[in-house]
């Protein structure tokens, strides 16, 4: 499966040539980035260099329902019966440079669940400090709750994926993508410019997360204390080059660890502790969208998961990845960017009650118009067949659906 999708991705980037007109590469970066008028006075109090900025997304995900059974427990609540309109998200992000060698950033979730039947708490989702090294910020370590850097989908800012909800197969590696940790970042000036202006709506970038990252992190996911003795330890090497006028970037990255099971039926049978081997290794490439785009991720490895026959939680293998094509086009002053994704999965997310098995397949074929920056609509419309099992559940459902979002940039 890995080498179909990579086949299927390396083919596409060879036989498709033309750029758009305004083409963005490593070399020819716009300086204009965090640019400080000259007429402006400097700033001698740290608070007058934090930004304030966000975004919301609202969605209805049952237009055209043919199963209200059909959910998604990892991905987006609001798909299935007894839901309607909904916040899937509200951020507000709080940054910047607080001194020239500290940069802060704290983002918050105003739309976060508390339980089933208690909405829109405000949820810590970031909150971190990178401290660099050296004047160009080349060397950094970051301290804080932060991103994984494991997957290029899964570092992308939900306002930039075109996709509804992150791909399972590489977001079941880190659930929520975010834990506490330190994480040390490498990459040289002109590839830091790249990444962060890659970020854009046109280009579907993930930001600045280096050439070469190494971290230590928890393991136990986002706001959740750590169980055990043992932290996750995680690495990362990607490196953007051109090909004529397209942009490349190949990437791997890999994690070990030891997750302890902190949702389980009182009859599933388990290790003493709760807590299994965790690992896995995953392959990216990325044409970044000039005005094509693809993005396909495959991973491995070893995580806990339910075993029907014996009725235990056991450590068993994983493997899946996803495929995304993409093509963004002028429409007035604004754009339109069709796109399709294909993914599969098997394997168990450590996450959920008895780290249920999953089997899944499911395609979502998708627009996103984007009239002027603050306002995108996506219309999708998703494909889906998902099995798994618990001590209690044995899930198969298959349906369609289609979804509407709004999303606002503030």
């Amino acid at each position: 499966m890995l080498l179909r999708l990579l086949t299927v991705a390396f083919a596409l980037t060879c036989v498709y040539t033309r750029s758009s007109s305004q083409t963005i590469t490593p070399d020819t970066i716009s300086q204009k980035t965090n640019s400080v008028s000259t007429s402006s006075p400097k700033s001698s109090k740290w608070y007058d260099k934090l930004s304030l900025r966000g975004y919301a997304q609202f969605r209805y995900n049952r237009l055209l329902e043919t199963n209200p059974k059909l959910k998604c427990e990892q991905c987006d609540k609001g798909i299935g019966e007894n839901q309607t309109f909904e916040f899937r998200r509200a951020r507000l992000i709080f940054s910047g440079d607080v001194h020239e060698r500290l940069f802060t950033y704290i983002q918050l979730d105003y739309s976060s669940d508390a339980s089933a039947n208690s909405k829109h708490f405000l949820q810590v989702r970031d909150a971190y400090f990178d401290l660099a090294f050296d004047k160009k910020k080349e060397y950094r370590v970051r301290f804080g709750q932060s991103k994984v850097p494991f997957g290029f989908e899964n570092m992308q800012s939900s306002s930039n994926r075109l996709p509804f909800d992150r791909s399972d197969p590489l977001n079941s590696a880190a659930p929520n993508e975010r834990d506490f940790g330190a994480f040390f970042y490498y990459a040289p000036a002109k590839t830091r410019e790249f990444f962060k202006n890659s970020s854009n709506d046109a280009m579907k970038g993930t930001g600045d997360y280096g050439v070469f990252a190494f971290g230590l992190y928890n393991g136990q996911t986002t706001n959740k204390p750590e169980l055990n003795n043992n932290l996750h330890a995680v690495a990362r090497l990607s490196y953007p080059f051109k090909i004529g006028k397209q942009i490349i970037e190949p990437g791997i990255q890999a994690f070990a660890g030891k997750f302890t099971i902190d949702q389980r039926s009182s009859e599933v049978k388990a290790v003493k502790d709760l807590t299994y081997t965790d690992r896995r290794v995953a392959a990216t490439i990325v044409l970044y969208q000039q005005p094509f785009g693809i993005l396909a991720e495959y991973n491995v490895g070893e995580s806990p998961s339910f075993d029907t026959a014996t009725d235990s939680i056991m450590v068993k293998k994983l493997s899946g990845g996803f495929i995304t094509a993409s093509y963004r086009t002028n429409i007035g002053k604004g754009f339109l960017t069709p796109y399709a994704r294909y993914q599969v999965y098997e394997g168990g997310k450590k996450q959920e009650l008895d780290a249920r098995r999953y089997n899944l397949n499911e395609l979502e074929l998708g627009v996103e118009w984007q009239p002027f920056k603050n306002l995108e609509v996506t219309l999708a419309y998703v494909i889906s067949d998902r099995k798994y099992s618990d001590f209690k559940t044995d899930y198969n459902e298959k349906g369609n659906f289609l979804r509407l979002q709004l999303q606002t940039n503030y």
